[in-house]
């Protein structure tokens, strides 16, 4: 789509600061270049600039809450209004060319770096399949805080776009520095350049359909018990998303992950081995590529009881185990050709990869990659991991680093690896 020929549709979110009066401009020159323009707003927002001004600029209501009727059903002017009314944050996002979240406060910047959806704002941002722009603004002091970085991080790893902001005058009196919000023609021509990009996206995965395993499996003992691990699936989500900002077409299976979610990725939710094992029969054998990061439990209860098992009267528990399936060497003897296959190994202590590389030959493995989760600050539920990535090859070690790059690092390989086999990607 060539937005300046054929106009956008705009999704313009206003969050509560000084600097929302901004949007009004934005939203006009967006209409004046030919764009449709809807709008929503924080509550908060409101206290700023009212609902009645963004709704004269853009001919469209405004809508600040999931539980307010959008009167024109989901669509942006221009759009045939359908005939029955959808969930306001669903339809939005899903008619929209791009949202622009201008100004983006650092709560709000919290939020989407978290996944929280507690307004109509926030839960259309996580609803969202189209580009991500934002735009924050606030104190210099709140800009330059680590956790504000530390969002704007995550949010840049999942493909977001984030408009910086300028230095100059604040928002009170006599204030000086980094937090003012970028003027509105930047604004707007960030968000028409998103809008363009996803129109004419052709990434080097594009076509490549990847599965990716994440988390942990957990196994009954009873109705509220289970046996499971410390995996929480950030390893998992983040070869996800670097995927996905390859162009390629990602599903998640996940195990019992609680982590924000990439809009641009799709996820099947999972419990027990024997559910990631059913799902990974169904969507295995149409994908190119499998990265089986989630921690399978090794034994599961023979005979889980349906109710609450009391403690009262019981001197002891024996709970009898038996081995779960091995998902990952049933997949390979399986797989057709042109699938390349990528296993984990999360080990303690030395010989570990040595166990990766016995595991690459005995379940017929394209790469596993091996961490030593004894290490502090590594591994299960940790920002950072360090591995050994074990090919036929030879042997990468990644030192230690963000798992976003471990994930890139993983990827890489996942590219020399089919480029050797002469497999085309996509194919």
């Amino acid at each position: 789509m060539d937005v300046d020929a054929t106009g956008m549709r705009l999704l313009l979110g206003v969050t509560g600061g000084i600097a929302a009066y901004k949007g009004l401009e934005t939203a006009r020159l967006a209409v004046k270049a030919g764009h449709a323009v809807r709008v929503v707003q924080t509550p908060e927002a409101q206290r700023f600039v009212g609902a009645a001004s963004f709704a004269a600029i853009t001919g469209a209501p405004v809508l600040t809450s999931e539980f307010e009727r959008d009167p024109a059903r989901g669509v942006f002017p221009g759009q045939a209004t359908p005939a029955h009314d959808p969930a306001s944050h669903l339809a939005l996002v899903e008619n929209a060319d791009v949202f622009l979240v201008a100004p983006a406060t650092a709560n709000t910047i919290a939020k989407l770096a978290h996944g929280l959806a507690d307004n109509l704002l926030t839960s259309a941002a996580l609803a969202a399949r189209c580009p991500l722009v934002v735009a924050p603004a606030m104190n210099d002091a709140m800009w330059e805080h680590p956790a504000t970085q530390a969002n704007l991080a995550t949010l840049r790893a999942r493909g977001v776009t984030i408009v910086d902001p300028g230095v100059g005058a604040l928002g009170t009196l006599g204030e000086w520095g980094a937090g003012r919000l970028a003027e509105p023609p930047a604004l707007l021509a960030a968000a028409e350049r998103a809008a363009t990009a996803r129109a004419t996206a052709t990434g080097p995965w594009d076509g490549l359909r990847v599965l990716v395993t994440a988390g942990g499996t957990r196994e009954p003992i009873d109705a509220v018990r289970f046996v499971g691990n410390r995996s929480s699936g950030r390893m998992g989500f983040a070869v996800a998303s670097a995927a996905a900002a390859l162009g390629a077409d990602v599903t998640v299976l996940a195990a019992n992950v609680a982590l924000g979610r990439d809009p641009r990725v799709t996820y099947v939710d999972v419990s027990s081995a024997a559910d990631l094992e059913a799902a990974c029969a169904e969507h295995f054998p149409g994908c190119h590529v499998l990265v089986m990061s989630a921690a399978v439990a090794d034994f599961r209860p023979v005979d889980p009881a349906e109710v609450k098992l009391k403690k009262t009267g019981r001197d002891e528990l024996t709970i009898t185990m038996e081995p779960t399936p091995d998902i990952l060497t049933g997949l390979a003897a399986g797989r057709r050709p042109g699938q390349t296959l990528v296993g984990f190994a999360a080990e303690t202590g030395e010989g570990a990869v040595a166990y990766g590389r016995d595991k690459l030959v005995r379940k017929r493995l394209d790469a596993v990659v091996v961490n030593d989760v004894a290490q502090a600050g590594i591994g299960f539920d940790t920002p950072d991991n360090e591995v050994t990535i074990v090919t036929a090859a030879g042997e990468e070690h990644v030192a230690r680093r963000g798992k976003d790059e471990v994930a890139a690092a993983i990827l890489r390989t996942v590219d020399a690896l089919r480029s050797a086999s002469a497999t085309p990607l996509g194919r």
